[in-house]
């Protein structure tokens, strides 16, 4: 029979346990400050501060013009270069881009003919050459329609698209990749955590000590669900407060109450994932391994980093019986959304189904590990 005050009182040694490793400690504030910081700003998909020289051989209105419409802060100050140096710089990697302007741009472009612009673009900067070059084609396109405009050349076009960007009007990287680097988080310390626990019990032999007391398996099991979840909620609840809404000014829609109660459905779920994943390795190197081998599906296939309807048809009903899948929907729901308990109870329901699963699993593989060194 379950009995809660073994279930509390184990919790409360599984916390105390944690409080005696340091590494531990680190690892978690780490994971839950420095690590959302760097992932929101140090490697932003949006275009910021790219590099770009301009070759102007045309030295006409039109030309300055168009330099002129590249600053702060998705480009830095236009470099005017020759011909000569183009090669140069983007072989030191010196530019990202390097625009070259014709002689006689001007003349062909109100002559009414298409003259062809030449822009050099360092493709090993991956993420700036996509996102720029697009850019740029857009920002050429703009400033010539506005000098014909002036100049009588052509007519405004019949039709003008009105963009409107919902939920990150700027198109900020740190907005999404803040959220998701806690989602993510959250998933990898609560198993990490778990998995860890039983583990260093079985090295240190106090699993032996737990055997000969009046305590069953479940209630083991459950202690250490929820102390460790608990651990990592608060973390990550602090996190969304501190770091995501107080460092980085990232403004979020939804409850967190609400955020909160899905965080503790997926810690019910994953933790018993590292429960599980810790019967099946021996020592910590062994969990090490499994663990590579279950994060990174968990985290590249879920729908965090690639939206899910651009994978195989196969991966995602795969991914469907992950509970990360249905985590990052409803995290991503409510905190950039500001959805309702209406709009992801589905994702909850799935999530709290799975955690049954993974729970029953991890429990049956913990009462046999439990009767092999009995």
């Amino acid at each position: 029979m379950l009995r809660p005050s073994h279930v509390f009182r184990l919790g409360v040694k599984e916390l105390w346990s944690l409080w005696r490793d340091p590494m531990m400690l680190v690892l978690i504030v780490y994971t839950f400050s420095v690590s959302i910081y760097v992932a929101a700003t140090a490697m932003p998909e949006s275009l910021r501060h790219a590099a770009i020289a301009i070759v102007d051989e045309d030295a006409s209105p039109l030309s300055a013009r168009i330099a002129a419409s590249f600053y702060e802060p998705h480009f830095r100050t236009p470099r005017l270069v020759s011909a000569a140096e183009v090669d140069g710089l983007m072989d030191r990697g010196e530019q990202t881009f390097v625009l070259v302007i014709p002689p006689g741009f001007q003349r062909e472009v109100l002559a009414g003919r298409a003259p062809a612009l030449q822009l050099n673009i360092d493709a090993t900067r991956m993420s700036q050459a996509f996102t720029g070059g697009g850019y740029i084609q857009q920002m050429l396109a703009a400033e010539i329609g506005g000098f014909l405009q002036r100049h009588g050349g052509a007519a405004p076009p019949p039709v003008d698209m009105a963009l409107r960007m919902r939920f990150n009007p700027n198109l900020e990287h740190a907005w999404f990749g803040s959220l998701m680097e806690i989602i993510n988080n959250v998933t990898m310390l609560s198993i990490i955590l778990t998995g860890a626990a039983l583990i260093r019990e079985r090295e240190h032999g106090t699993v032996e000590h737990l055997l000969v007391m009046p305590v069953t398996p479940s209630e083991i099991m459950l202690a250490k669900v929820w102390s460790m979840g608990l651990v990592v909620l608060v973390a990550a609840l602090g996190a969304l407060l501190l770091v995501v809404q107080g460092a980085l000014h990232v403004p979020v829609q939804g409850s967190l109450a609400l955020f909160a109660l899905a965080t503790a459905l997926h810690l019910f779920a994953t933790t018993s994932m590292g429960i599980f994943l810790a019967t099946l390795a021996r020592t910590m190197p062994q969990f090490g391994m499994l663990l590579v081998l279950v994060l990174l599906p968990l985290q590249l296939l879920s729908g965090g980093v690639t939206p899910r309807e651009s994978m195989p048809l196969a991966v995602q009903w795969i991914m469907q019986a992950a509970p990360t899948t249905h985590f990052v929907a409803a995290g991503q729901a409510i905190l950039y959304r500001g959805a309702g308990l209406a709009v992801v109870w589905p994702q909850l329901l799935a999530v709290l189904a799975i955690g049954s699963v993974l729970f029953g699993a991890a429990l049956s593989r913990f009462r046999k590990t439990i009767a092999q060194m009995a």
